[in-house]
């Protein structure tokens, strides 16, 4: 099977970019993300070639193999740790500043530099998002659920992070954004038996304005009852 994501079997793959998960401050708006991290400024990412054909998970719905955004594998196995079940899903933006992604290419290269950051910035071990959502609805697979992610500091034992791409507290999600974000989160919420309850946001288990205050506002509402997210839970896509 290669790379391809198979959910059946447990194998997909998304941590913080630069400051789009930063603590909280005390003043009336958050600073935007990005401003007091590191910038790869010159770091141009490599067109990606795909390797491997999208999967279809669910209506509408497909996933983008890691190949088909990076040629790089985990950059340090021995510190990225076993999963060893998943319980939660932790949802995020990247924070960064804002630019438009026109196309398949434009989101592969912005994971890529979010990757190469985590990495070469951060030292981590990975992307340390499980999955990332772009504008179009994209699904793309990042660091395998099979190992421990790295997106909210001291709360990643058994939680897959779900990377939403833009800055929310500047940018609405798109339609598409929110239509996928619904569906793939009650696809992971049923593979893994993961209730409503333990789907959060990254502000509402550590120190950070993520999502941005656009997001967080379409989780609360989505996650109420009659809500898509509490509808997609039960398998209905409305």
């Amino acid at each position: 099977m290669g790379r391809r994501l198979l959910i059946g079997q447990g194998l997909a793959l998304g941590a913080l970019f630069l400051a789009g998960c930063n603590r909280r401050t005390t003043v009336a708006r958050p600073p935007l993300p990005g401003s007091s991290a590191p910038v790869l400024s010159t770091y141009t990412p490599p067109t990606p070639v795909v390797t491997a054909p999208p999967v279809d998970i669910a209506p509408n719905l497909t996933v983008m193999a890691r190949s088909s955004w990076t040629r790089s594998g985990i950059a340090k196995p021995k510190e990225c740790f076993d999963m060893n079940g998943v319980s939660r899903i932790t949802v995020h933006h990247d924070g960064m500043a804002p630019v438009a992604l026109r196309g398949q290419t434009d989101a592969a290269r912005r994971i890529e530099s979010i990757r190469a950051s985590h990495v070469n910035a951060r030292g981590f071990a990975d992307i340390g998002y499980h999955y990332v959502i772009d504008p179009t609805g994209r699904v793309w697979e990042g660091r395998p659920v099979s190992r421990q992610g790295a997106h909210v500091k001291d709360q990643n034992e058994h939680n897959i992070g779900v990377l939403v791409l833009g800055n929310f507290d500047v940018q609405r999600p798109t339609p598409q954004t929110l239509a996928s974000l619904d569906q793939f989160l009650g696809v992971l919420m049923r593979r893994y038996n993961v209730p409503l309850s333990r789907v959060y946001t990254h502000r509402e288990i550590g120190q950070s304005a993520c999502p941005g205050v656009n997001l967080q506002q379409y989780m609360v509402q989505t996650r109420r009852s009659g809500g898509r997210l509490a509808s997609a839970a039960r398998g209905f896509f409305g």
